[in-house]
C-alpha cells in the first residue's frame, strides 16, 4: 500500500524507481502541478527488447506481494485462469512473463493459497511457462492436460475456487462457456459448488498499483503529455494550412515512432467564435483547417510497460496582434482546474464512485460551475476496472461499477469538462475538456505528471 505522499516525496520515488529499472529521468519528469512539458524528447523510451526485464520484474513482484493479499481479502483458496490461443482471458497477459504473444493451445494457470499465506504459482501447459511459474504438468495431449488439472485441484482440496465468470465486468469474464463446461467435467461432483466468481479478485488485481509501477508511471504519463505539447506547437501546426486530422495523425505516428502502442486513435477538434457551443450539448467542437483564434482540444492514450494513460489538454491559436491568450479563456482554464479540485477533494477510501459523483456535482452546482464528470480507473487497460465516477451520457448513479468503492494505490483519469462564457467571444460558451492521470494513495489525489494549468499556445 502506498502511504500519503506529497509532490516532493513522489519525485524522490520516481527518481529512485527509474534508476532501479534502468530508465532515464530528466528535469521535465518532475511532477510539478503547473509545468508544461515541452516535448517527448525529454524522456528515454526503452526498446521492445529492453522492456522485457522491467516488465517481468514488476509481474513477479505483483505475484509475490500483491496476489497473496488479494486472495486473502477476497477469501479465495485457489484461482484458475484457463484460456486458449486466440481467445485469451483479458487478465492473462497481466499474469505471464514477456515475451508472451498468446495462450499457446490451452494454457492453464493455477494459483493456490496455502495455510502460511503464500501462493503457489503453477502452470498446466503443453509448453511450460518457466519462471515465475512451476510446471505441474507438461507434454501430453489435451485430454491428459485436463485430467492433470482435475487431479491437481482435488489434491490441493481448496474450499473456494475462483473462476473468471462475471455478468457485469467484462475483464472478469474471460472463462469461455466451453472451458467452463470442461472444467466441471474433470472435477468430482462435490467440487462444483466450490467454483465461485473471481470478479472481485480480478478487479482488485487490475486496479491496484504496486510501488515499482508507481515509480515509472509518472514518466509514462509525461511522454504522453510531451507528444501533446509537440502537436500543439508550430512544430506541427501552420494556421490556415494544418487540419485537425493532420494533428491527430501526427500524434498517432509520433507514438508509433517511439514504439508505443495507442489504445484508441487520437482525437483533435476545434472550437471557434461564431460556432456556438450549446449549454446542453454533451460535447462541443468540430474538425477542419485550424485558423487563428481557434481553441483546440486533444484526447490521447498510450500503453508502455503494461501501464496505460488517458490525457486531454487544450490549446489556443492567437490572432494577429494577440500577445497572450484572452483573459476569458484563461479564466475558463482556472475554472476547469477548480472543478478538478472539487472532484479530487471528494475522493475517500471506501467511498463509492456514485457517492463521489453526487458530492462533486453538488459542489460544482454550489460554485456555479457548469460541469460534467466522467472519471474512470487507469492501469493495465485505458478504461480499467474500478469505480465509475459518472459517464458522459449519465450524470446520475451507475449500477454496479458506480457502486464499487475507492481503494488506496489506485490510479484514475480525472476526466470531465466545464462550460464557461467567454466575454471576448460575446458571451459564447467554450467547453474545457480536461483529463489527467492521478494516483489516489488512500488519503489524497496526486497528479502523476502534473496537470494542465496553462494553455498550449501555437505562436
Amino acid at each position: 500500500m502506498i502511504s500519503a505522499m506529497n509532490t516532493q516525496q513522489l519525485k524522490v520515488l520516481l527518481g529512485a524507481g527509474l534508476a532501479t529499472l534502468g530508465l532515464a529521468m530528466t528535469a521535465s519528469a518532475e511532477p510539478a502541478q503547473g509545468r508544461v512539458i515541452e516535448s517527448a524528447d525529454d524522456f528515454a523510451v526503452l526498446s521492445t527488447r529492453e522492456r522485457v526485464e522491467p516488465e517481468n520484474r514488476m509481474v513477479r513482484e505483483r505475484l509475490e506481494t500483491l496476489l497473496p493479499r488479494l486472495m486473502a481479502d477476497t477469501d479465495l483458496d485457489m484461482w484458475l485462469v484457463i484460456n486458449r490461443e486466440y481467445a485469451e482471458d483479458p487478465v492473462y497477459f497481466t499474469l505471464v512473463p514477456q515475451p508472451s504473444f498468446a495462450a499457446r493451445r490451452t494454457t492453464m494457470l493455477v494459483f493456490h493459497r496455502k495455510a502460511d499465506g503464500t501462493v503457489d504459482r503453477l502452470s498446466v501447459n503443453r509448453y511450460p511457462l518457466g519462471e515465475p511459474y512451476q510446471s505441474a504438468w507438461a507434454g501430453g495431449d489435451l485430454d491428459a492436460q485436463w485430467k492433470a488439472l482435475g487431479e491437481l485441484i482435488v489434491s490441493r482440496n481448496p474450499k473456494r475456487i475462483g473462476i473468471n465468470v462475471s455478468r457485469e465486468w467484462p475483464v472478469a469474464d474471460g472463462l469461455t462457456a466451453a472451458l467452463h463446461d470442461r472444467l466441471r467435467e474433470v472435477l468430482p461432483t462435490e467440487f462444483s459448488p466450490r467454483l465461485v466468481p473471481a470478479e472481485s479478485l480480478v478487479i482488485r488485481w487490475l486496479e491496484t498499483r504496486i510501488d515499482s509501477e508507481l515509480e515509472v508511471y509518472p514518466q509514462i504519463v509525461s511522454i504522453a503529455r510531451g507528444v501533446i505539447a509537440e502537436a500543439f506547437s508550430t512544430r506541427v501546426i501552420t494556421p490556415g494550412v494544418t487540419s485537425t486530422q493532420d494533428v491527430a495523425w501526427y500524434i498517432r505516428q509520433r507514438f508509433e515512432s517511439l514504439g508505443l502502442p495507442i489504445w484508441f486513435f487520437p482525437d483533435v477538434n476545434r472550437q471557434r467564435q461564431g460556432v456556438p457551443c450549446e449549454a446542453d450539448a454533451p460535447f462541443c467542437g468540430g474538425s477542419g483547417v485550424i485558423e487563428p483564434g481557434d481553441v483546440l482540444h486533444t484526447d490521447v492514450g498510450i500503453c508502455y510497460l503494461k501501464l496505460c494513460t488517458d490525457t486531454q489538454e487544450m490549446g489556443y491559436v492567437p490572432r494577429l496582434g494577440e500577445v497572450d491568450v484572452p483573459a476569458g479563456l484563461q479564466a475558463a482554464m482556472q475554472t476547469g482546474n477548480r472543478w478538478q479540485d472539487l472532484l479530487t477533494g471528494n475522493f475517500a477510501t471506501g467511498r463509492s464512485g456514485n457517492d463521489v459523483l453526487a458530492r462533486t456535482r453538488a459542489a460544482a452546482h454550489k460554485a456555479g460551475i457548469n460541469a460534467s464528470v466522467y472519471t474512470h480507473a487507469l492501469g493495465m487497460f485505458g478504461h480499467a476496472p474500478g469505480p465509475t465516477i459518472g459517464m458522459w451520457d449519465n450524470q446520475g448513479p451507475t449500477a454496479v461499477q458506480g457502486d464499487w468503492p475507492l481503494y488506496p494505490s489506485t490510479v484514475y483519469a480525472i476526466e470531465g469538462n466545464i462550460k464557461q462564457a467567454i466575454p471576448e467571444w460575446g458571451g459564447q460558451l467554450v467547453q474545457m475538456k480536461l483529463e489527467q492521470s492521478a494516483l489516489f494513495d488512500g488519503e489524497r489525489v496526486i497528479y502523476l505528471a502534473g496537470r494542465q494549468t496553462r494553455w498550449h499556445v501555437i505562436r
